[in-house]
């Protein structure tokens, strides 16, 4: 039996702020993880998926500028890509087991299991705290059909020594878009098949509309209400069925890539042996991110029941849990505006609210909606699918939503944030100067009257 003050469950943004600063305070501290220490973000998320993006953005860029001064269109390889996405993530196991010895935490390889409400077993490990937290993030959401296995995942994708050239995504989110962006760029033929009215439902439908048509004049195409029932054949043979409109039908591919959503990755804790409650969504929290059955436990990141599963949040969020775990609870999560991007070729930047979110809330908004092709910044590189919507409380002058297509959209969006954070008018912001020429010197012309 080993005893902590603190024992954290994950090894991502999460996770590991959590065990810092509660090791920072002098507390005994372990960490735990199933999976190569350092998280999702920085080896099977954001970070290595940003890499392949930029690749895919020379592409995009070249191809728009041919007979405009540049005469060839960058061709991207592969295995070569693949090769410098590693470079990023093979150190990040060792680098972070190493960093946690040095602080003094002890570490933890295997999955651990609750047997009681403060007590886990690890392999043959027996571990006992004070308190718990629970940061495992989340995993693909099983699909129940026949052939699920054939299926590859957002890792897998990401780790393809080659890449086949048809490909089909199941899901209509930000995952299925980015890497539709990123095989359509290195050449392959790709199918979205998502079985919402719409994609990206989370976001401004007039804009996403926008990023529909520049991904189908690359030759992606999206069916909608397209429900998948079955995957057959063997890998790089497959033939997908799913059922659409009233009927049934298949299409042949060479892979199929799992991307209709996420779940809260807790199916091997046992959470029932610790009476720790699960939501809809994950783990039942209260303001404190605590468990609202377990006091002993808290949960943090995207395996919690609140929130956006954002690496910044999940690190914001296991900050609030340590200090919440040294000084009892006294730090409330808060619903502070949190900006999002899909990285997409152009990309697609949000934040604060929709249109369709603002009417149901009842808040009375001037909109702004424009699409912006002939704008200098779009023009400049014959971007051809660019625009914006911008949301204004007609009665405090505050921003309330805005959101954003096109390259530069995804740091933009950080000014709006900063805007809407700090009570900043839609007035003021758009009689700031700002550097000119670039995307934020448009702002003033992105607010309504």
């Amino acid at each position: 039996m080993h005893s902590f003050d603190l024992v954290v469950i994950g090894t991502g943004s999460a996770g590991a702020m959590a065990a810092q600063t509660v090791r920072d305070a002098g507390k005994r501290v372990a960490i735990i993880d199933k999976l190569p220490f350092g998280g999702t973000c920085s080896q099977r998320g954001c970070d290595p998926k940003k890499v392949l993006v930029g690749a895919s953005e020379l592409v995009a860029r070249s191809a728009q500028l041919i007979g405009k001064g540049i005469e060839e269109k960058a061709v991207i390889n592969w295995p070569d890509l693949i090769r410098f996405k590693k470079t990023f993530t093979e150190s990040i196991p060792e680098d972070t087991e190493t960093k946690f010895a040095d602080l003094g935490i002890k570490t933890f390889h295997g999955a651990a299991t609750f047997l009681s409400e403060d007590t886990l077993q690890v392999g043959d490990d027996t571990l006992r705290a004070k308190h718990i937290v629970i940061a495992t993030g989340q995993r693909p959401k099983p699909l129940n059909i026949p052939g699920e296995e054939l299926l590859i995942d957002s890792t897998g994708f990401m780790e393809l020594p080659q890449l086949p050239d048809k490909i089909a995504l199941v899901g209509g989110g930000y995952i299925a878009f980015e890497f539709a962006h990123i095989a359509a760029r290195a050449g392959a033929n790709v199918t979205i098949l998502h079985q919402g009215k719409r994609p990206l439902e989370g976001f401004d439908a007039d804009v996403v509309n926008l990023l529909v048509k520049a991904m189908e004049a690359i030759g992606i195409k999206i069916v909608l209400e397209a429900s998948v029932t079955a995957v057959e054949g063997k890998p790089g043979d497959l033939k997908i069925h799913y059922e659409g409109q009233g009927k049934e039908h298949s299409l042949s591919t060479q892979l199929v890539v799992h991307a209709a959503g996420r779940v809260a990755d807790v199916a091997e804790l046992n959470l029932e042996k610790a009476g720790v409650e699960l939501g809809e969504k994950g783990i039942t929290v209260n303001r404190y991110l605590q468990s609202e059955s377990n006091p002993k436990v808290y949960a943090c990141g995207d395996v919690a029941d609140k929130g956006l599963p954002l690496t910044p949040l999940a690190g914001y969020e296991g900050r609030i849990v340590a200090e919440n775990i040294l000084k009892e609870n006294h730090q409330m999560y808060t619903d502070a505006p949190v900006p999002t991007a899909v990285f997409t070729v152009p990309p697609l930047a949000s934040v604060g609210l929709t249109e369709e979110k603002a009417k149901e809330k009842g808040v009375n908004v001037k909109v702004l909606f424009q699409e912006t092709t002939d704008w200098y910044v779009s023009k400049r590189i014959n971007e051809p699918f660019t625009g914006f919507k911008t949301l204004v409380d007609k009665e405090t002058d505050q921003i309330v939503g805005a959101h954003v297509l096109g390259s530069g959209s995804d740091d933009l969006i950080n000014v709006f944030t900063l805007a809407m954070k700090h009570g900043i008018s839609a007035t003021a912001l758009g009689g700031t100067l700002m550097a000119y020429p670039t995307h934020a010197s448009d702002i003033k012309s992105m607010l309504p009257d």
